[in-house]
């Protein structure tokens, strides 16, 4: 599914300026996008109203699919926040089909995913790890892999490898944006590592937004 966002404006409560003033940009199916900019430059505000963890003030976010149908973008996407919350007592292998389990209500199926997906981010090892267990980069890489084990189309990742050391955030980023089939990825990083290797880089800058493709 591609991903459209149609004149987003946002100003917080107080604030004399929007911190998004007008932003449109359409990521295809299937592509990869960084999100950049300055701390407080809106990166994290424009990725929450593209995935409606913020109500749209102005303008309109949806998912599109093959058929130019438009779907909400909270019913195709799944997400990994900044904050990782996993079930402390469960293992990292539970964890992970909770998402697979949501999308396709098959136990079997869901445990299946999970494991190809723990292995997919270095976790097969850890598998049946209580995640209290888990160091902070670990617990991460574990709510990357539910994300990506759910099987949606849409995958939004709020700095994804900020916990994770170069050769591992190596090993995520091949997970998250390596051969994703239609799997359409939107990133905000810090890390001009990562935001390298996406498709598109959408540069926010004093509630402005500035697109560069590969």
């Amino acid at each position: 599914m591609r991903l459209v966002a149609r004149d987003l404006r946002h100003t917080y409560r107080g604030a004399p300026t929007p911190v998004l003033d007008g932003v449109s940009v359409e990521v295809p199916a299937g592509a990869s996008a960084a999100i950049i900019g300055p701390s407080g430059s809106g990166k994290t505000t424009l990725l929450s109203l593209m995935g409606g963890l913020l109500p749209v003030q102005h303008g309109a976010a949806v998912a599109v699919d093959a058929a130019d149908r438009e779907w909400p973008v909270p019913a195709v996407a799944s997400w990994v926040l900044q904050t990782v919350s996993l079930i402390p007592a469960r293992t990292a292998l539970d964890n992970v089909a909770i998402g697979a389990f949501s999308a396709t209500g098959d136990r079997r199926v869901a445990r299946a995913r999970a494991t190809s997906a723990l292995a997919s981010v270095g976790l097969a090892t850890l598998a049946h790890s209580p995640a209290r267990l888990l160091s902070g980069g670990e617990a991460q890489r574990v709510a990357i892999a539910r994300a990506l084990a759910s099987g949606r189309p849409v995958v939004l990742a709020d700095e994804p490898t900020g916990q994770l050391d170069a050769a591992t955030s190596a090993v995520v980023l091949d997970a998250l944006l390596g051969a994703s089939g239609d799997r359409t990825v939107i990133v905000v990083t810090h890390d001009a590592e990562v935001a390298a290797r996406c498709d598109i880089t959408l540069e926010l800058r004093d509630g402005t937004l500035r697109e560069r493709r590969r």
